[in-house]
C-alpha cells in the first residue's frame, strides 16, 4: 500500500454507518469498547502494513482531547 486513503472508498457509506451503529445497540459500555478494539485489530490485520495503520491511528487521533485537555495535532 501506499498510503492512507482519506477519499471515500465504501459503497454506500450511510448504510455502513447504519451496520457500526446497529453492531453496539443494547451492548454495554464495555462491551461496546471491546467490539470496537476487536473490530480495529481485524482490520488492521487486514490491511497488514504497519505504516499505513499507524496514520489511520494519528488521524483518528488529531482533534481529540487527553485526561490532561491537551489537543492531539499531529
Amino acid at each position: 500500500m501506499s498510503g492512507l486513503r482519506h477519499d471515500p472508498n465504501i459503497a454506500d457509506p450511510d448504510g455502513f454507518y447504519q451496520e457500526l451503529i446497529d453492531a453496539v445497540q443494547r451492548l454495554s459500555s464495555d462491551d461496546a469498547l471491546a467490539f470496537s478494539a476487536r473490530l480495529n485489530l481485524l482490520l488492521a490485520n487486514h490491511v497488514g502494513d504497519r505504516t499505513v495503520v499507524r496514520e489511520a491511528i494519528a488521524a483518528a487521533r488529531q482533534g481529540l482531547v487527553d485526561q490532561q485537555g491537551l489537543e492531539n495535532k499531529s
